[in-house]
C-alpha cells in the first residue's frame, strides 16, 4: 500500500502514489485518444476523395504542424517541468510569473514562426518530400495551417500548464473540445474546399480548445496566471528553455524522421508517402496512448523532485516501467493482427492497404522499446536533467534513426526503410536504460 504524500495543498501533493499517477495520467491518455479518432477522421475523409495526390500532399505537411507542436513545447513543457518543482518548493507568486511568460511567449513566437515558414513555404514543401503533382495540395493545406500557427503554439502551454495543478481532466476536456469541432468541421469543409478545408478545421479546432483553456485559467486556477509580466528572472528562463528545448527536440526529430522517410520513399512513388502517411496515423493510436502514460506523470515526477521524495520516485518509476512494457506489448500484437482491417478503415483503396500492411507492422513492432525511451526522457525533463534529456530526445527519431536509415536503405532498400524505425527504437532503448541507472546513481 502506498502512504499519503505530503500535506494538502493541490492535486498533487495528497492521495497515495500509484493512484495519484494515474488520475494524472488517464486524462491525458482520454485526450490523446480523442486526438487519435480526429486524427484519423481527418485521414479517413481527406481518403474518401479517392484522390491519392491529396492523401500525399497533406501527408507531407505532418512535419509542419510536428514544428509547431515543438515550439509549443518548448514552453509547454519547458514551463510545465519547472512549475511542478516550484509548486513542490510552495513558491507560489514565481508560478505565476513563469505561467504568464510561457502563455504570451508562445503566441509571439507562434505568429513569428507562421511568417517565417510562410515566407519559404514552397522551398520547404519541396524539402519535406513533395512532389510537382503533389505541391498543390501541400501548398493550400499548409496556407491554412500557418496562418493559425499562433493558437496552435499556444495550445500547448494550459494543456500542460493545468496538469501542474491537478486539473488534468479539465486540461483534457480542451483537447476533446477542439478534437470534436474539428470532426465536426471536416466532412462540411472538405468536399468543397479540400486540403484547405481540412487545415480550416484544424485551426477552428484548435482556436475553440484556446479560448476554453484561458477560461479556466482565468475562473479555477488558483496558481497560474496570464497578467501580462517582465519578471522572469534569467535562472527560471534558462530552466524553461533547458527543459522545453529538449521536449520540442522530440517533435523537430519526429519532423525530420518524417522528411527522410519521405524522402527515400519519393524513389519509389507517390502512392507509397500516401501509404506511409495513413500508416503514420494508425501508429499514432499506440503512440499517442504511450506518450499519455509516459509524459502524463510529468507534474507528479517534478513535484516529488522538488519536494526531495527520492524513494517515491524509485517506487513510481518501477512501476511505470512494468505498466508501460506490459501495455506497449499488448497493443503492438493488437496493431500487428489487425493491420489490414484497420488500413481498410481509413481508405477504401486497395492498393494503399495492401503497400501499408508491412509499413504499419515494422513501426508498431518497436513500441515497447519507444515506451521505455519515453518514460526515461520523461523523469529527466521532469527533474531538471537538460542534457541526458536532451541526448534522448536526439536519439529515437533523431540522429539513431538517421544513421539507422541511411545505412539500412542503402544495404537492404525498400524494406531497410521499412526496418529503420524498429532498429532505431531497440538502439535507443539501450542507450535509454544506460543513462537511467546513470540519473540513479547520481539521486
Amino acid at each position: 500500500m502506498d502512504e499519503a504524500m505530503t500535506p494538502k495543498r493541490n492535486g498533487l501533493d495528497s492521495g497515495p502514489l500509484i493512484p495519484t499517477w494515474f488520475r494524472l495520467c488517464l486524462p491525458v491518455v482520454l485526450g490523446s485518444i480523442v486526438t487519435i479518432v480526429y486524427n484519423l477522421a481527418d485521414t479517413y475523409f481527406i481518403a474518401q476523395t479517392g484522390n491519392a495526390l491529396l492523401v500525399a500532399g497533406v501527408s507531407v505537411c505532418a512535419p509542419i504542424f510536428m514544428i509547431l507542436m515543438a515550439f509549443g513545447n518548448i514552453f509547454g513543457q519547458g514551463g510545465s517541468s519547472l512549475i511542478s518543482r516550484l509548486m513542490g518548493r510552495k513558491c507560489e507568486d514565481e508560478v505565476k510569473h513563469v505561467s504568464a511568460f510561457c502563455f504570451w511567449i508562445a503566441l509571439a513566437v507562434g505568429a513569428v514562426l507562421g511568417a517565417l515558414l510562410f515566407l519559404f513555404r514552397d522551398p520547404f514543401l519541396k524539402l519535406l518530400g513533395s512532389s510537382p503533382d503533389t505541391l498543390p495540395y501541400a501548398r493550400e493545406y499548409s496556407t491554412i495551417l500557418l496562418a493559425g500557427a499562433p493558437f496552435i503554439v499556444v495550445n500547448f502551454i494550459h494543456m500542460n500548464l493545468l496538469r501542474c495543478e491537478g486539473m488534468a481532466g479539465l486540461s483534457m476536456c480542451g483537447t476533446v473540445i477542439g478534437a470534436v469541432i474539428n470532426i465536426i468541421l471536416d466532412p462540411l469543409l472538405i468536399p468543397g474546399m479540400g486540403a484547405a478545408g481540412a487545415a480550416l478545421a484544424t485551426v477552428i479546432g484548435y482556436l475553440c480548445s484556446d479560448v476554453f483553456l484561458l477560461i479556466i485559467v482565468l475562473k479555477k486556477s488558483a496558481s497560474l496566471s496570464v497578467r501580462p509580466t517582465l519578471k522572469t528572472e534569467r535562472a527560471f528562463l534558462k530552466d524553461i528553455l533547458s527543459i522545453g528545448f529538449t521536449a520540442a527536440i522530440t517533435n523537430i526529430a519526429s519532423s525530420v524522421c518524417i522528411v527522410l522517410i519521405n524522402q527515400k520513399l519519393l524513389a519509389f512513388g507517390d502512392d507509397k508517402i500516401a501509404a506511409m502517411g495513413i500508416v503514420m496515423k494508425v501508429t499514432m493510436i499506440v503512440q499517442m496512448i504511450l506518450v499519455g502514460f509516459s509524459f502524463g506523470g510529468i507534474p507528479l515526477f517534478g513535484f516529488l523532485s522538488g519536494a526531495g521524495e527520492k524513494e517515491k520516485i524509485s517506487r513510481l518509476l518501477r512501476f511505470c516501467i512494468q505498466f508501460l512494457c506490459a501495455l506497449s506489448l499488448t497493443m503492438t500484437a493488437l496493431v500487428m493482427l489487425a493491420a489490414e482491417p484497420l488500413l481498410r478503415l481509413i481508405t477504401p483503396d486497395a492498393e494503399l492497404v495492401a503497400t501499408g500492411v508491412p509499413m504499419l507492422r515494422w513501426h508498431v513492432a518497436g513500441s515497447v522499446f519507444a515506451g521505455i525511451v519515453m518514460l526515461v526522457t520523461c523523469l529527466c525533463q521532469a527533474s531538471g536533467k537538460a542534457l541526458p534529456a536532451l541526448i534522448l530526445s536526439l536519439s529515437r527519431q533523431g540522429i539513431v534513426f538517421l544513421v539507422v536509415l541511411l545505412i539500412a536503405a542503402a544495404v537492404f532498400g525498400y524494406q531497410g526503410i521499412l526496418a529503420s524505425q524498429f532498429s532505431a527504437d531497440l538502439l535507443s532503448m539501450l542507450l535509454a536504460v544506460v543513462i537511467l541507472r546513470q540519473c540513479l546513481k547520481t539521486n
